[in-house]
C-alpha cells in the first residue's frame, strides 16, 4: 500500500475511535484540529497528497462519526459552543458534495423527514431555528411536495415514467402526526387550481392518494375532506378512490359517517356530495343512506348514542336524500320508509324532548322526499336552531311553507277540474261559495279567483342562442346561467341558422361546462343541448367532437360524454321525419302562450268526450305514416361521426391510452362504433364503414376485457345488419370468412357468457346470408 495512504488511514482510524469513545473535551478538540489539517484550514497544513487522499477516501467516514455523536451533552463538553463550531466547520468547509450526501443519508426515509422538527427540537431544545418549528416546517414541506409533483407532471408530459410513492409516504406520515392542517393547507389550494380542467394533474393526485399506506389512509382522507372547499374539488383530488381501495371505502362510508361525528355540516356535505358526483360512486351513497336510516331508527342507538352524534346522523340522512334522484329512491323506497317509521316510533317513545323533536323534524322532511305523492307527516313542535338547520338542509325539495305543504299540494281557492265544474253545474262560482262558507266569521276579505292567472316569463331567460352562449361563458349571474342552460336546447332547435354561426364555440363551452349551482338535472340538460347543437350542424360539430376525443387534458368522463353525444345525435339524425318533429318541438318565442290556454274549460271537456265517442277508420293511421316519412339525414354526415374515431385508437398519449389502462373507454368506443354502423344502414358510406370496422375488430379480437369484447361482437352484428348482402359478398369475403372462424371459437370457448351469446347471434346472422355468401357455406 502507498505509504501516504497508509499513514492517513491509520490516523483517521485512531481519530474516529477517540471521537466515538472519549468524553474528554480537550482530547476531542485536539483530534478534530488534527483532522482539519487535511482540509487545508490550519496554519500547518497536510501535504497536498495527504489532503487529496483524505478527501477522496476518508472524509465521509469522519462526517458519519460526527453525525452519530451529535447531541446536546456531547456539544456541551466545552463551554461557549467551541465544540459545536468546530463540529460544524467540517460540514461547511469540506467537500460540499460528500457533506450533502452524509446529511441526506442521516435523515433518509419518510419518518425522519416528517420527524425532523421533533428530532432537532430534542437535540437543540430552545436553540432550534424558527424554520424548524412545526407551524413553519410543514408548510415548507408542502411547498416542496408541490415542487416535486410539478417535476413529475413535467416528466410525464415528456414521456418518462415516474413514481410518487415516496411523496405518498411523506404525506401519510405528516397526517398521522396530526399535521394535516399545516401541510394540506398548502397543498389543497394549489392542487385545486392545478387540477381544474387538467386531467394529467388529476391523475397524479389520484395516484398520490392511492399510494398512501393503509395505516395513514384515514388521517389523509379526513384531512382532505376537511380542507377541500367542496365536493367538486374533492372529486378531482380523489377520483374513484373509494371504488378501488377497501380502506378508503371504509373510511369514507363507515368511519366518517358512523364512528365519528366531528365533521361540520359543510364537510359532511362535501363528503356525501363526492359520493354522489360519479355513477360508479352513487351505489355507495344509496347503501350509506340505508345504513344511516337504519342507525337513525335503532332503539339501542337512540338510548346509548350521544345527542350530538344523533344530530350528525340526521344531517347525513337529509344530505343523502338531497343528492339521490327519484329513480334511485323509488328502487329502495319501501326499505327506507320502513326504517324511517321505526325510527319515528322509537324517538317519540323517548323521554328526552330534544330526541323527540329531532325525530319529528327528520320524519317530516324525509317523508316528504321519500313519498312526495302521498300525505306527509306533520307534528307540532317548537323550532330551535337544530330544527332550522335541518329544514335548511331539506330546502332543495321542500316548498317554502314547510313540510306539510310539500307533501300535500293545496289548490288555489275556487280552482276545480273541468269535469267537476260540468257535473256540479256551478262552475267556478260554486267553488268560491263553498270556500266562503269555511272562512272565519270575522274575516271580511274574500280571496280572488286566481285560476286564470298565468306565470310570468322569467326576465332572465335568454331569447337567442348567442344570449345563452354569453350567459354560460361570461355571466356571474347564476340565475341567468341556469335559465340559459334550461332554455338552450329549445332555442337551438328553433333557430338552426343562428346556431350554425356559433356551433363550434357552443359545443366547446358545453363540453367543458361544469355545474356551478345545484340546478336540477344538470347533466341531462348539458347533454341534450350538446346533442341538439350536433344535430343542427352535424358535419362540423361531429368532426370537432371526434377529434377532441383523442386530445390532451380531457377526463375519461368527458371522453365518454363525447361518445354518448355522437351516438345520440346520429340516432336523432337517422330518424324519419326528424325535421317535422324538430319544428314542433322548438320552444315558443318570448311572450307566446300555448294555444290550449285560449280554449274554455267547458269546450275542452266537450271536445274530449266527442273524440272518445267518435270512430275513425284508418285515415289517421295513414296520415301518421305519411308525416313520419322523410330522408335519412345521417346518410350525408355518417363519415364525420365514424372515421375520425378510428384514426388514433392505437396511438397512446400522455394522459390517455385506450390499449392500456383506459379499457373502459375502449369498450364504450367499440359499442359506439357499432351503433353508428347500425344507424348507417342503407347509406352509401356503409360499405367503407363496415370494412374499417371489421379491421378495428380484427385488431382487438383477443382483448382481455370482457366489456371490450362485447363491444366488438356487437360491432360485427352491426356490419352484418347494415351492409347489403351483395356488397358483403363482393367487397368483404375474406374478412367475413375470418370473422366466422373467430365467432365460432368465441361461441364455444369465451369465459364471458354475454360474449358467447353475442357470438351465437352473429353466427345466426351469417347463416341467414349463407345462400348469397357461398364462400361461407363450407366449414
Amino acid at each position: 500500500m502507498d505509504p501516504v495512504a497508509s499513514a492517513v488511514r491509520l490516523e483517521v482510524q485512531e481519530a474516529v475511535h477517540i471521537l466515538s469513545s472519549s468524553e474528554d473535551g480537550g482530547h476531542i478538540v485536539s483530534t478534530l484540529q488534527s483532522l482539519r489539517r487535511y482540509l487545508g484550514e490550519m496554519e500547518t497544513q497536510a501535504p497536498p497528497g495527504e489532503q487529496e487522499e483524505f478527501s477522496r477516501t476518508h472524509f465521509s467516514t469522519v462526517l458519519r462519526c460526527l453525525v452519530g455523536k451529535l447531541s446536546p451533552d456531547w456539544l456541551d463538553l466545552l463551554p461557549d459552543g467551541q465544540l459545536e463550531e468546530l463540529w460544524a466547520s467540517f460540514f461547511l468547509e469540506g467537500p460540499a458534495d460528500q457533506a450533502f450526501l452524509v446529511l441526506m443519508e442521516s435523515i433518509e426515509g419518510a419518518a425522519r423527514v416528517v420527524g425532523l422538527p421533533d428530532r432537532l427540537g430534542n437535540c437543540l431544545q430552545r436553540e432550534t431555528l424558527a424554520a424548524f418549528f412545526p407551524q413553519n416546517y410543514f408548510p415548507l414541506l408542502g411547498e416542496e411536495v408541490l415542487r416535486v409533483l410539478q417535476a413529475v407532471v413535467d416528466s410525464l408530459r415528456g414521456g418518462l415514467d415516474c413514481s410518487v410513492s415516496f411523496l405518498s409516504q411523506v404525506l401519510g406520515k405528516a397526517c398521522v402526526h396530526g399535521r394535516q392542517k399545516e401541510i394540506l393547507g398548502v397543498l389543497v389550494p394549489r392542487l385545486t387550481v392545478l387540477t381544474q380542467g387538467n386531467c394529467l394533474w388529476q391523475r397524479v393526485c389520484w395516484r398520490l392518494v392511492e399510494c398512501v399506506p393503509d395505516r395513514a389512509m384515514e388521517a389523509v382522507l379526513k384531512g382532505l375532506v376537511e380542507a377541500a372547499p367542496g365536493p367538486e374539488v374533492l372529486s378531482r383530488l380523489l377520483g374513484n378512490l373509494v371504488t378501488k381501495s377497501k380502506k378508503a371505502q371504509f373510511v369514507m362510508t363507515r368511519k366518517l359517517l358512523f364512528l365519528q361525528y366531528s365533521c361540520s355540516t359543510p364537510v359532511l356535505q362535501s363528503l356525501l356530495g363526492y359520493l354522489a358526483m360519479d355513477s360508479q360512486r352513487r351505489p355507495l351513497l344509496v347503501q350509506a343512506l340505508k345504513e344511516l336510516l337504519e342507525t337513525w331508527g335503532s332503539s339501542s342507538a337512540i338510548r346509548h348514542v350521544p345527542l350530538e352524534q344523533q344530530c350528525y346522523v340526521s344531517k347525513a340522512v337529509l344530505i343523502c336524500l338531497a343528492h339521490l334522484g327519484e329513480a334511485e329512491l323509488r328502487a329502495c323506497r319501501e326499505e327506507l320508509l320502513a326504517s324511517l317509521m321505526d325510527g319515528v316510533k322509537n324517538r317519540l317513545d323517548s323521554s328526552l324532548p330534544p330526541v323527540r323533536r329531532l325525530g319529528m323534524t327528520v320524519a317530516e322532511v324525509a317523508s316528504a322526499r321519500l313519498h312526495p305523492e302521498g300525505p306527509s307527516l306533520k307534528f307540532q313542535y317548537e323550532e330551535d336552531e337544530l330544527t332550522r338547520e335541518i329544514l335548511a338542509l331539506a330546502a332543495p325539495w321542500l316548498a317554502p311553507d314547510g313540510p306539510s305543504e310539500a307533501g300535500l299540494p293545496v289548490a288555489p281557492v275556487g280552482r276545480e277540474s273541468p269535469d267537476q265544474e260540468t257535473v256540479d253545474g256551478g262552475g267556478p262560482q260554486a267553488g268560491r261559495e263553498g270556500s266562503d262558507s269555511e272562512l272565519d266569521s270575522d274575516d271580511e276579505l274574500v280571496p280572488y279567483d286566481m285560476s286564470g292567472d298565468k306565470e310570468q316569463r322569467n326576465s332572465k331567460t335568454p331569447a337567442y342562442v348567442r344570449d345563452c352562449l354569453e350567459a354560460l361563458t361570461a355571466s356571474e349571474d347564476w340565475e341567468r346561467w341556469e335559465a340559459a342552460l334550461q332554455a338552450l336546447e329549445g332555442l337551438v332547435l328553433k333557430s338552426p341558422a343562428a346556431t350554425r354561426e356559433v356551433s363550434l364555440e357552443l359545443a366547446k363551452v358545453l363540453l367543458h361546462l361544469e355545474e356551478k349551482t345545484a340546478v336540477a338535472g344538470f347533466e341531462g340538460l348539458r347533454q341534450r343541448a350538446l346533442v341538439a347543437v350536433t344535430v343542427t350542424d352535424p358535419a362540423r360539430v361531429a368532426e370537432y367532437l371526434a377529434v377532441q376525443f383523442y386530445a390532451l387534458n380531457y377526463s375519461l368522463r368527458q371522453r365518454m360524454d363525447i361518445l354518448d353525444v355522437l351516438a345520440l345525435a346520429a340516432q336523432e339524425l337517422s330518424r324519419p321525419g326528424r325535421l317535422r318533429r324538430a319544428a314542433q318541438q322548438g320552444s315558443p318565442g318570448p311572450g307566446s302562450q300555448p294555444s290550449v290556454a285560449a280554449v274554455p274549460a267547458w269546450q275542452a271537456v266537450v271536445e274530449e268526450r266527442v273524440r272518445c265517442k267518435t270512430r275513425r277508420f284508418c285515415k289517421q293511421g295513414s296520415a301518421g305514416w305519411a308525416a313520419a316519412a322523410g330522408p335519412n339525414e345521417f346518410n350525408a354526415v355518417a363519415g364525420y361521426f365514424f372515421f375520425p374515431l378510428l384514426q388514433r385508437f392505437d396511438r397512446p398519449v400522455v394522459t390517455f391510452d385506450l390499449l392500456g389502462d383506459d379499457q373502459l373507454v375502449l369498450g364504450r368506443l367499440a359499442h359506439t362504433l357499432g351503433a353508428l354502423m347500425y344507424l348507417a344502414v342503407n347509406t352509401v358510406v356503409a360499405v367503407p364503414m363496415g370494412k374499417a370496422l371489421l379491421e378495428f375488430v380484427w385488431a382487438l379480437r383477443f382483448h382481455g376485457d370482457a366489456y371490450v369484447r362485447r363491444g366488438l361482437l356487437s360491432a360485427i352484428s352491426s356490419v352484418l345488419l347494415s351492409v347489403p348482402a351483395e356488397r358483403l359478398l363482393a367487397d368483404l369475403p375474406d374478412e367475413l370468412l375470418e370473422a366466422r372462424s373467430w365467432l365460432a371459437d368465441v361461441a364455444e370457448q369465451d369465459a364471458d357468457e354475454d360474449c358467447r351469446l353475442l357470438a351465437v347471434k352473429a353466427l345466426l346472422l351469417l347463416e341467414k346470408l349463407r345462400d348469397r355468401l357461398l364462400p361461407l357455406s363450407s366449414p
